[in-house]
């Protein structure tokens, strides 16, 4: 076997390892979105995590992989390599790793419309993000494998390496969408009533906090640990620089955290495990972007500003009155437009380039234009068809019973279960 053939297998080794720690995150997002609902659902979120890999895989496969990354004349969408046609040997791994991508683009929006959606809509929904939303937007900015032809972003230099825009702000757009079309959880907005500031802030912003935040620590760091995988694992080769990459990942997540606790501290709130662990993933998604060209102190830089911007997002979209299960908008959504922008402005090639800081915006704007749009209008759709959300009453008795018939608790929540329920 000659060197070229050892170097081939070991750039498959290291995609599949590396595509397997994009797929744990699932886990990551099971039970950070688990432990920040309430009790009573748990199970829903976490089966809507469970199935909305397995769909999205098979959609992937038949339909989003060839959208993506086939043959691309036009420059808007790929024309073969559907259901694996003319698919190489060498470029499964590639498949595969890209695969896990596109369902983490759909996980986005499971835990941001929480609490409220019917389980088969979310499904539905989801397999249209990873079979069609998510593979047009990535084959714009990292067209086809062969490089003969390329997306029209690509082309006009866009940069994003590990998809802070092309994964985490599309998925964080679809997110919006779904929580616009579905509205806020019962409870979660109201009239302020009497008092010294009813008149400044007549809308009162409620807590409905979850109920398990050890799970949501432990959700954390397993999708940090799939992060290394996801920013390393977009060489698509073992090559040197991935060592750089996983560094740059870590300093940024770590500042990200601090950033987050710097932003609590300054408006006075105290410091709250959910807001200090999606400020680590903040700093993490917004690193995607340049994790192979930004210098480490820069990558630190980055993710701090990040958790910033995220903490002080989550606060905007409650003013106004959009109701995020889990922060996954400001997360993902804030997180990557600031991790594409800042490409053209903490990296060497492009250190406060005002003509590549152009382009990133246009990247980051077609990214909105595109997701949040269409996904809207999917929603609207399957709304159209069958409502996607439950009814007040399976609402407040939770999705758990009402949509699973199976509670996560059995010891603790026996009032939950009767027998007048037949199904």
């Amino acid at each position: 076997m000659d060197s070229s053939s050892v170097n081939q297998l070991l750039d498959i080794v290291w995609i599949i390892t590396a595509g397997a720690l994009v797929f744990f995150m699932q886990a990551g997002f099971a039970l950070l979105e688990a432990g920040m609902v309430r009790s009573k659902n748990a199970v829903n979120v976490v089966m809507k995590n469970y199935m909305d890999v397995c769909f999205g895989s098979l959609a992937f496969f038949a339909i989003g992989y060839g959208l993506m990354f086939g043959s691309t004349p036009t420059g808007l969408f790929g024309t073969d390599k559907f259901f694996g046609d003319d698919v190489s040997e060498v470029e499964y791994a590639t498949l595969f790793f890209q695969m896990m991508f596109a369902a983490t683009a759909a996980t986005i929006m499971s835990g941001a419309v929480a609490e409220r959606m019917r389980y088969f809509a979310y499904i539905a929904s989801a397999v249209f993000v990873v079979a069609f939303i998510y593979p047009i937007y990535g084959g714009w900015v990292w067209g086809s494998l062969e490089g003969t032809t390329s997306g029209w972003l690509n082309k006009l230099g866009f940069i994003d390496f590990a998809g802070s825009s092309v994964v985490h702000s599309v998925g964080g757009w679809c997110a919006l969408a779904g929580i616009v079309v579905l509205g806020p959880r019962l409870g979660r907005f109201g009239r302020r009533r009497g008092g010294k500031n009813a008149a400044a802030a007549p809308i009162e912003i409620r807590r409905l906090p979850g109920h398990n935040l050890p799970l949501v620590a432990l959700g954390g760091f397993i999708l940090w640990l799939g992060f290394f995988g996801f920013n390393a694992g977009s060489t698509l080769a073992a090559e040197v620089i991935i060592g750089k990459i996983a560094l740059n990942t870590q300093l940024a997540g770590a500042a990200g955290v601090i950033g987050s606790v710097l932003a609590l501290k300054a408006m006075g709130r105290p410091v709250l495990l959910t807001f200090t662990v999606n400020g680590g993933l903040g700093g993490l998604v917004a690193i995607c972007a340049g994790a192979d060209t930004m210098m480490p102190g820069y990558a630190a830089c980055t993710g701090l500003i990040a958790g910033v911007l995220v903490t002080y997002g989550v606060w905007f979209f409650e003013y106004l009155k959009l109701d995020d299960a889990v922060g996954a908008v400001s997360v993902h959504g804030i997180g990557g437009v600031w991790g594409t922008l800042s490409v053209a402005l903490m990296t060497p090639d492009h250190f406060f380039d005002l003509g590549q800081l152009g382009i990133q915006a246009i990247g980051v704007l077609v990214a909105f234009l595109w997701a949040f749009p269409t996904a809207y209008l999917v929603f609207k759709l399957i709304n159209f068809v069958f409502s996607i959300r439950v009814d007040s009453i399976d609402e407040q008795r939770g999705l758990d019973f009402t949509e699973h018939y199976e509670i996560g608790y059995p010891e603790f929540q026996r009032d939950i279960l009767h027998g007048g329920v037949d199904k």
